[in-house]
């Protein structure tokens, strides 16, 4: 090449100023750091949600519960964590997000010591309120930060990776319970929480980098009236069977639940900053996505719930054994997303939903048929792979059909309140089904559970096969061309201008 003395032909190495590079290579640490920190943060308080079912029958015998203390040991955790996790964001937006991460794992921290060392049951569920408190702030915050931590081009890979690790600790939930149950005791649920906890609060500190948002109001009206009638609700529910359903204690709890839950309607549509805007359910394709993920999670939750422990009451099989046998069940969606995603792009979120909804209503009214004291495991597997691959296919599109609802200004908002609607749903599920187990059965036998399971269990299945009809009422073709993005949750933090919301 020929050139003047005078010029100076740039190299590639010369392109890019010394400077530019150190930059970009701290940027990259602190984005491998932030990659770390808010997977593990995650995965702890994701795990949290199920880690306890199949530890539920061993907490029972320690502790001296009823079916009431075990509902609440699994429900306190998503109540508090469903009502305060569209607080959360605002939280962090207005003190700091950084600052309200570290609260919440300070707080989950303590809370999981506290639940370690219970020395009654009332004691745990208190530990476990306290755990979804600080659940609520750490998971919409570790979206936040991570995003904000990761250089753009490198965005969409760990967002994708934030989701897989979410829906790895959904999965494990029941696995790590048996095994730490089996291995230790169920007190080693809580307390393999600190060490870990202790960790993320020191790397938290010294590599994450501090960030605020747009100061939000925050709603606490309605924070109030949301958990006072979810309470009142889920408490009457609870008590039902051991008071009376027209006794006055239980009577109270659904005056005080539907009282609170109206009043959560009526000041939500009149303050200027709600922490639901009503207006979204004035779109009818919102609606509907929201009452069936709520009918979906009341159905396989509670059913969870008591399916997981009919292994160890009523066949004998270790925590472990156990939580290995409800793999299929539980994990299934990490083996079918992929395909679920294809279908749901080439033919839209209703057909898809629909289908998940059905195969999730036929697998368990088949385990329904074939459940009894002597049923060998090689006849429930199946239906096990079989409701696992309704979940995945209800799941999976679930994201893009929430976002295709609303604008995209709404989108933050709109995953958030998708996320409470399915944790509710749980709740609702676990404290409806507890309640007809109590009224057909009990714990002193194997045909006494028995007894109790399967009403318990044809109720999961009407709630889920109402859920088919619901999700027919969704627009044709809704979500189609989004799904492949819709296979975790870190698809709306690339989409919304305010990620923290998209949980």
């Amino acid at each position: 090449m020929n050139t003047k003395p005078h010029e100076i032909v740039p190299s590639d190495a010369a392109a890019v100023s010394p400077l530019d590079i150190d930059g970009r290579s701290r940027r990259a640490s602190t984005g491998r750091w932030a990659v770390v920190i808010t997977g593990l943060a995650l995965f702890m308080a994701t795990l949290d949600n199920l880690v306890v079912t199949t530890a539920l029958p061993v907490i029972k015998h320690s502790l001296h519960a009823g079916l009431a203390g075990l509902e609440w040991t699994v429900n306190a955790y998503t109540l508090t964590f469903a009502v305060l996790i569209l607080t959360g964001a605002a939280l962090g937006d207005r003190f700091g997000r950084r600052r309200l991460f570290l609260a919440g794992l300070v707080i989950f921290t303590t809370a999981s010591a506290a639940a370690a060392v219970s020395p009654s049951i009332g004691w745990l569920v208190t530990a476990r309120a306290v755990q979804g408190a600080g659940g609520a702030l750490i998971m919409p915050l570790s979206l936040t930060l991570l995003s904000a931590a990761v250089p753009t081009e490198r965005r969409n890979q760990a967002l994708g990776l934030w989701g897989a690790i979410g829906g790895l600790a959904v999965a494990a939930g029941p696995l790590v319970g048996g095994a730490v149950t089996s291995g230790w005791s169920w007190q080693y649920i809580f307390w393999l929480n600190v060490p870990v906890g202790v960790v993320l609060i020191v790397l938290a500190r010294w590599r994450l980098v501090e960030s605020l948002g747009p100061r939000q109001s925050l709603d606490v009206p309605g924070v109030a009236f949301a958990t006072t009638g979810l309470l009142g609700i889920v408490l009457g529910l609870v008590r039902a069977d051991a008071h009376g359903w027209t006794s006055l204690g239980v009577s109270a709890s659904f005056v005080v639940g539907v009282v609170g839950l109206g009043a959560f309607i009526w000041w939500e549509l009149r303050t200027p900053k709600p922490m639901l805007p009503m207006r979204l359910f004035r779109t009818r394709s919102f609606s509907v996505i929201n009452v069936a993920a709520l009918l979906m999670s009341f159905g396989m939750f509670g059913s969870i719930f008591f399916l997981s422990q009919f292994l160890q009451v009523v066949q004998h099989y270790s925590p472990f054994a156990a939580g290995l046998r409800v793999l299929p069940w539980t994990g299934m969606p990490m083996v079918v997303a992929p395909v679920a995603a294809v279908l749901a792009e080439r033919f839209g979120g209703r057909p898809v939903l629909a289908a998940g909804l059905a195969l999730q209503a036929v697998g368990l009214a088949w385990l329904a048929l074939v459940t009894t004291p002597t049923t060998p495991y090689g006849a429930l597997w199946m239906p096990f792979v079989l409701s696992g691959v309704g979940m995945a296919l209800f799941f999976v599109p679930l994201a893009s059909v929430v976002l295709a609802s609303v604008r995209p200004e709404q989108e933050g908002v709109a995953s958030g309140t998708n996320s409470a609607f399915r944790e509710l749903g749980g709740v609702l599920g676990i404290a409806t089904l507890g309640a007809v187990f109590s009224a057909n059965g009990s714990y002193t036998s194997a045909a006494a559970y028995q007894s109790g399971l399967l009403p318990a269990i044809w109720l999961g299945v009407a709630v889920i096969a109402a859920g088919v009809v619901v999700t027919l009422l969704l627009p044709r073709g809704i979500g189609a061309g989004a799904a492949r993005q819709a296979r975790s949750p870190a698809t709306v933090a690339r989409r919304d201008p305010e990620p923290e919301l998209a949980v």
